[in-house]
């Protein structure tokens, strides 16, 4: 498998993912939190889900320190973190900072080992209410199934005798989550744990670039590659969205786990880029491109929310997420998220160089678009 793939992969799993959906009932829920003034613990905050979350907390009246190696500058609302309590340590070998303090919730959005988990979960459970764990929808790997719900059975061992580097990648990560989950649990019990398994998530501060190409190849229009099969399904989520059912839950202290996947309904690619397009006024129109073997000549693996199905792939982007929706995740409109990650990715949050280092780089679908796309005609032409 090219190195190209495996980067992306590698890359994805270490960062782990409208106008309100719901009727009166949850606009009042969320207007009316049950505990005003929680006291929050975030493990972790500078990266991507981190700085939402901070932000929707202060504005609902929260106070929030955060824990950090002190090294991590965030890329979005910047602002915020002069309002918030700077704890500085190192998940691996130094929790002093987090010790004899109290704290009525626990966010673990920095849990990259089981043992981390195991090690904060244990020192806080007398301190406070409730840990809620990031997780993933990576722990179903592999998704040979359709329709994942929550209690699906997870792997908490890698299986022996994988070569492929790419699939021990995607076990590791899984087997991991699953893992740090069932700490969570064993520290707090299920009475105090919440579980939230985000599928892609994109959106301002976004730092894995697994997401960026739409908004940057919408905006210039012409003719655009989509790799697309009829009826591929793709799944996603704006980040926003993940951290402000995160709080929510919190402050319901609505214990439990979560897919937190989006959009509302079945989408394919292709419905996810007609749509998004409409974010921008340039004249765009979609070259499909279908088949499997063309695309993995070309070098193109992956380009989320699409990614190629195949005996592990199948049900990646067909995990349900009726039981999030009832308990109150909504979903922003995807135009005006991909017009807000357009413009967070052409604001001072980021340098030229940071930009110039992905819509320039030599081997980027971006920059070797039309060149595949003419390669395709070439073959529909000779069918």
């Amino acid at each position: 498998m090219s190195n190209s793939r495996r980067n992306f992969i590698k890359k994805s799993l270490l960062f782990s993912a409208t106008l309100p959906v719901l009727g009166s009932s949850f606009i009042a829920c969320k207007n009316k939190p049950e505990k005003k003034n929680l006291s929050i613990l975030i493990l972790g905050g500078t990266s991507f889900l981190g700085p939402h979350q901070i932000k929707y907390a202060l504005e609902r009246g929260h106070k929030v320190s955060i824990f950090t190696r002190g090294k991590t500058k965030p890329n979005v609302n910047r602002a915020v973190f002069d309002k918030v309590e700077h704890l500085v340590g190192d998940r691996e070998n130094n929790l002093s900072a987090l010790e004899n303090r109290k704290w009525d919730i626990v966010i673990d959005n920095s849990g990259q080992k089981a043992s981390w988990t195991k090690a904060t979960a244990n020192l806080l459970k007398e301190n406070c209410d409730l840990y809620v764990y990031t997780s993933s929808t990576g722990v179903y790997f592999p998704y040979k199934t359709g329709n994942i719900k929550e209690d699906q059975e997870l792997l908490y061992k890698e299986p022996e005798n994988i070569t492929d580097e790419n699939l021990k990648l995607e076990y590791w990560y899984g087997v991991m989550k699953a893992n740090s989950e069932q700490e969570t649990i064993n520290a707090f019990g299920k009475e105090r744990s919440i579980i939230v398994r985000p599928t892609y998530m994109f959106g301002p501060g976004d730092k894995t670039d697994r997401f960026i190409h739409w908004p940057i190849r919408l905006a210039k229009g012409g003719e655009i590659l989509v790799p697309v099969k009829a009826d591929d399904p793709v799944q996603y989520i704006d980040v926003r969205d993940v951290a402000e059912f995160m709080i929510r839950l919190a402050e319901q202290k609505a214990t439990g786990t979560y897919n937190a996947v989006g959009p509302l309904k079945k989408e394919t690619i292709f419905d996810f880029v007609t749509n998004a397009k409409k974010a921008f006024s340039t004249d765009a129109s979609i070259v499909q491109i279908d088949d499997y073997d063309f695309l993995k000549e070309h070098k193109i693996y992956y380009l989320v929310p699409w990614i190629p199905i195949d005996e592990y792939t199948y049900g990646s982007a067909r995990v349900n997420n009726d039981f999030s929706i009832k308990k109150g995740l909504t979903f922003r409109d995807l135009k005006a998220s991909i017009k807000e990650t357009h413009d967070w990715w052409y604001s001072d949050n980021l340098t030229d160089e940071r930009r110039d280092k992905f819509e320039k780089k030599k081997d980027s679908i971006l920059m070797q678009e039309k060149e595949i796309i003419n390669a395709w005609k070439s073959v529909k032409k000779k069918v």
